[in-house]
């Protein structure tokens, strides 16, 4: 026979207060997993690209002679 694990595969979180109803939690635990993913990168020639973004009528090059 094999051993089952009947550990849930979530263990509590020591951050987790006490009396947190589910959607709480799970709203705490989206957040979290938010702030994980990577984050573009700040600051030099990649940030003035991206503010810059499209000049006005480039995305209607037919509007132009």
């Amino acid at each position: 026979m094999t051993d089952r694990d009947d550990t849930p595969a979530e263990t509590p979180n020591a951050e987790a207060p006490v009396g947190e109803t589910p959607v709480q939690k799970a709203l705490r635990m989206k957040n979290a997993k938010l702030d994980a993913r990577p984050k573009p990168p700040r600051g030099g020639r990649f940030q003035r690209e991206q503010a810059a973004g499209i000049a006005a009528g480039a995305n209607r090059p037919w509007t132009h002679k």
